[in-house]
């Protein structure tokens, strides 16, 4: 039986690694994109296809951009690898840092965490520290800690992780033959939507599609800074994996909603129940409710008719709902 093709190796053209940079993985990448009939007929849109990243080794999107970073720490002699994380950072770093055969720690909110993201960390040998406040106080530690150098930072303030995620847009256009006409993607520390937005354009420019989508991100109506324009202090969603006050990569998430002529709304708490009850009964497919933002999203935009010319559209589902079962229950 042949050995999975890394996501570096498929990808190495369009990735910053060299011939010496170790191709290690766990079967990143391929995911599925599953075509919609319900959210066909419920939006009116021609065709919604729906990327499961959920089906990625360690059940989110996150590991695209992880077995980047931790294969270029490894390739720098590194010895061990930092995170902040909601969960899906926290999961991904640790199993690719067994990966690696280096040291994981991870910093997390305390009682913020869904049980299945802290139980993966944990499981794959990850030094788990939880701090008091949320997210953005992990983060602040986190890039303390990192400004020593004893440890690599694998936040997506990695710019290696932004590479890795990129691949996902090249799937996509791999698989429809041409960019969709707009992306539905959930927006929490926003890295993901500056990575997608990247590998559109990068698309474009290499012939592989012949227009770039427009980027529609959603937020969590009680984490939304980006809708709001100012940070939130006390970010509070059902979603833990997009609740986030402060986004590192803000700019980036800005810059892909101004080019793409996109847009970052916000969602309400019901809206991403309501989407992640649908999917699983309609689709079949469980995923966690912050990847129900981009549906939620998507639907909103049906409702109030804001789908001018979108004939095509991919909504990005980014984790497992095996990460969070206490929700559903």
């Amino acid at each position: 039986m042949a050995a999975p093709v890394s996501l570096i190796e498929r990808y190495a053209d369009r990735l910053p690694v060299t011939p010496r940079t170790p191709r290690i993985t766990l079967g990143e990448g391929n995911t599925p994109l599953m075509r919609s009939p319900w959210l066909e007929r419920e939006t009116g849109v021609s065709e919604v296809w729906l990327k499961v990243e959920g089906a990625n080794p360690t059940g989110s999107f996150k590991d695209r951009g992880m077995v980047v970073a931790v294969a270029k720490a490894l390739e720098e002699g590194a010895t061990s690898v930092l995170c902040a994380s909601t969960g899906n950072t926290a999961a991904s770093a640790a199993a690719y840092a067994a990966r690696a055969g280096l040291r994981c720690a991870v910093v997390l909110p305390a009682g913020q965490v869904a049980l299945g993201k802290l139980t993966q960390a944990m499981l794959f040998g990850a030094r788990v520290v939880a701090v008091r406040g949320g997210f953005d106080e992990a983060l602040a530690l986190v890039r303390e800690l990192g400004a020593s150098q004893e440890h690599t930072v694998v936040n997506s303030i990695n710019p290696h992780r932004i590479e890795g995620q990129k691949t996902a847009a090249f799937e996509i256009c791999e698989s429809l033959g041409e960019a969709p006409d707009a992306l539905c993607i959930p927006v929490g520390n926003a890295g993901n939507i500056t990575a997608y937005w990247r590998g559109f354009v990068e698309a474009a420019a290499s012939g592989m599609a012949t227009r770039r989508p427009r980027m529609l991100g959603f937020q969590a109506a009680g984490a939304a800074p980006l809708v709001h324009g100012a940070p939130v202090a006390q970010p509070r969603t059902v979603a833990t994996a997009i609740r986030i006050g402060n986004p590192a990569s803000w700019q980036g998430a800005v810059d892909a909603r101004d080019a793409s002529g996109g847009a970052i709304e916000a969602v309400t708490d019901d809206e991403i129940l309501d989407a992640y009850s649908a999917l699983a009964r309609c689709d079949g497919i469980f995923c966690e409710p912050a990847s129900a933002a981009a549906v939620a999203g998507l639907r909103r935009r049906a409702r109030t008719r804001a789908l001018d010319g979108v004939r095509v559209v991919v909504c990005v589902l980014t984790g497992n709902g095996l990460k969070d079962p206490a929700t559903a229950r």
